[in-house]
């Protein structure tokens, strides 16, 4: 009953809010970094580990390895980085699971703009691109308790 109610009051809440998720290429990606835009990482640990992560990337991850996602508890942390009126970058390794994200964002959760790095890390680091090591990247969230 409760969860019924929480979703009829976030259907509520988000009625008339103009969500949008807006498919971005690695160009956009770079500029939107500049503005300072917050990117969280929704792959798991050890895909993190074995390409590492754009740098300046918050590490959330969204589904789980057997694809098990908890929406709830995972917009509790991503609230920390980015809020509903602010804009906000997610990437995954294609595309595919940031696309679902982003939609619960925008469409459960009220977030106003979401980019969708429509490629992914694959793309990033085919463009032969910056990466972080995933250990600093893993440190920072595990501080500041958001991965």
């Amino acid at each position: 009953m409760r969860r019924w109610l929480a979703g009829i009051l976030m259907s509520t809440l988000t009625l008339g809010v103009q969500a949008e998720v807006i498919d971005i290429d690695n160009a956009e990606l770079a500029r939107l970094m500049e503005q300072k835009v917050p990117i969280i990482d929704i792959r798991t640990a050890p895909e993190w580990q074995e390409t590492g992560v754009v740098p300046g990337s918050h590490l959330l991850t969204f589904f789980d390895e057997q694809g098990r996602a908890d929406p709830a508890a995972w917009l509790g942390k991503a609230r920390h980085i980015a809020g509903p009126e602010q804009p906000v970058i997610l990437i995954c390794r294609s595309g595919n699971r940031t696309r679902a994200a982003g939609q619960f964002l925008s469409e459960k959760a009220g977030y106003r703009k979401v980019y969708n790095v429509r490629s992914g890390i694959r793309a990033w680091i085919a463009e032969g691109r910056v990466r972080q090591s995933s250990g600093d990247a893993l440190a920072s969230c595990r501080a500041k308790k958001t991965c």
